[in-house]
């Protein structure tokens, strides 16, 4: 199937210019989002990736109406090449599929993961800079955890009895697949940790 994807935020939601991509196109289904782009709940691309599947083609207007960063952009192409979905930008043209051979594709992630790591070190570096400000102002309490109890519970529910991926858990809930992965083994143990790694492999 050919499926498309439109975002628009919340104080623009003009689809026409994203719609007018897709003309000429004979789309099976198109998924549209009304939230801002740093938003990590976007209901409708999460049925979107439930709905694709092998063999399957996203076209999407540009790369930041899907990504909400490199990491972000990183981690949806990996988990879709990796189902076998072929993943087309329009405005950048660039199309990436499940060919792992692909020289140029190969070339083109690892662009990508160099950019999302250098974006990972700079918020952390920014994190540091903003720690050390509020210490010598005294105002520094600690870190937060990253999930909040009440998430921590329903990710940990969600995974152990609908048996959903901890991938697509980590992008909604705006956390690595570690942060999942050390909340579940703080309920789990070793054993069953384990186990949820291998559903989730």
């Amino acid at each position: 199937m050919d499926i498309g994807y439109i975002r628009v935020s919340g104080f623009d939601q003009n689809t026409a210019r994203q719609e007018s991509t897709f003309e000429g196109l004979n789309l099976n289904k198109v998924f549209e989002d009304k939230a801002s782009g740093k938003d990590v709940h976007r209901p409708a691309l999460e049925r979107c990736l439930e709905v694709l599947r092998d063999g399957d083609t996203l076209h999407v207007h540009s790369i930041d109406r899907l990504a909400r960063n490199m990491q972000d952009l990183l981690s949806l192409l990996s988990d879709l090449t990796g189902r076998g979905v072929s993943v087309k930008f329009h405005k950048e043209n660039l199309t990436f599929t499940p060919d792992k051979e692909n020289p140029f594709q190969r070339l083109q992630l690892q662009l990508i993961g160099s950019v999302a790591e250098f974006e990972r070190a700079m918020i952390r570096e920014r994190q540091r800079e903003g720690i050390a400000i509020a210490k010598a102002a005294g105002k520094y309490k600690g870190r937060k955890p990253s999930l909040t109890p009440e998430q921590a519970a329903e990710v940990r529910k969600r995974v152990e009895e609908n048996g959903e991926k901890v991938a697509r858990l980590a992008r909604e809930y705006g956390v690595s697949r570690q942060t999942v992965y050390e909340h579940l083994k703080k309920h789990t143990g070793g054993a069953g940790i384990a186990m949820v790694v291998e559903k989730n492999s």
